[in-house]
């Protein structure tokens, strides 16, 4: 359900008695009246039941609940849309006070890796090809999953590359009892993830090129991925200007209110010489 949807039927019910607002949502042939009257039938009869509360202010509170949500609020479009279209990048059980360990641990894994990956690669645009590393962990064991656009580049020259980087995971983490597997992916598309797509805007800035060059040049190989819409943003002092602003470009369709909507996002920074840029990149790849 859409911000503008909600909207629509919320415009409706403001300002009516409970039975009126109940009776309007029955009859409106909107798909947004169901989600909303179950929501304020059953806040209302929680509240009389439990609290004692009157029906008529809580309505209000609930209209008030949901434009505070619609309006003033920011969210990750990942998170957003984990358990429909996104899933998570790692896997694992822990007890409570090991929790903050397994997080720490596992971007101490992603670090390492991108660190040996721009050590051992010869990268002429300055593109490492990681979309995303999945980590499962078991109790002897930890999967590592690396999905590369460009795997050539790691592989080739040196067969044991591999084997080099697992045991750098092991000597940096320490993993006695546990065994390591780490595998490689190729993606087919590279250009269609954002990850890959922020450091080629980032190879660009660096050696000084235009922003607005940068990012059509990455809109332009976007397009070739298939993907049906994307947006840019680039924040920070831009072609070295005193004033920081931000810049951003979309082409195609990028509906973040969507929830079945696949939407891929990140966001870099970048260091230059003028300071660091900030990237974001949305990309629109299907509608489930």
């Amino acid at each position: 359900m859409s911000a503008h949807k909600a909207r629509r039927v919320l415009d409706q019910i403001r300002g009516r008695s409970y039975q009126e607002t109940l009776m309007i949502l029955e009859l409106m042939p909107y798909r947004a009246c169901y989600p909303i009257f179950k929501l304020i039938y059953s806040a209302a009869a929680n509240a009389k039941h439990n609290m004692g509360l009157n029906e008529e202010y809580l309505i209000l509170c609930v209209i008030i609940c949901i434009l505070v949500g619609e309006y003033g609020t920011k969210i990750n479009p990942l998170g957003f849309r984990l358990a429909t279209t996104q899933g998570h990048h790692s896997l694992w059980f822990a007890q409570p006070k090991n929790y903050s360990k397994g997080l720490q641990e596992d971007q101490k894994i992603r670090e390492c890796i991108k660190n040996y990956v721009q050590k051992n690669m010869r990268i002429s645009s300055g593109v490492e090809g990681i979309a995303r590393i999945e980590i499962q962990k078991r109790i002897d064991l930890i999967q590592i999953i690396i999905h590369m656009g460009f795997p050539k580049l790691l592989v080739e020259g040196k067969p044991r590359r591999i084997e080099e980087l697992q045991m750098n995971v092991q000597k940096e983490l320490n993993y006695v009892n546990r065994k390591l597997n780490i595998t490689i992916t190729r993606i087919t598309k590279p250009y269609g993830h954002p990850n890959i797509l922020a450091e080629f805007i980032a190879g660009q800035l660096r050696n000084r090129v235009s922003f607005r060059k940068a990012i059509k040049k990455a809109i332009e190989l976007t397009e070739q991925a298939d993907t049906k819409g994307i947006q840019v943003q680039i924040a920070g002092r831009i072609d070295g200007k005193e004033i920081a602003r931000v810049e951003w470009i979309r082409e195609g369709r990028v509906p973040l209110q969507t929830i079945r909507a696949k939407i891929d996002y990140c966001s870099y920074r970048v260091r230059t010489i003028y300071g660091v840029l900030g990237i974001k990149i949305w990309i629109f790849v299907d509608e489930e």
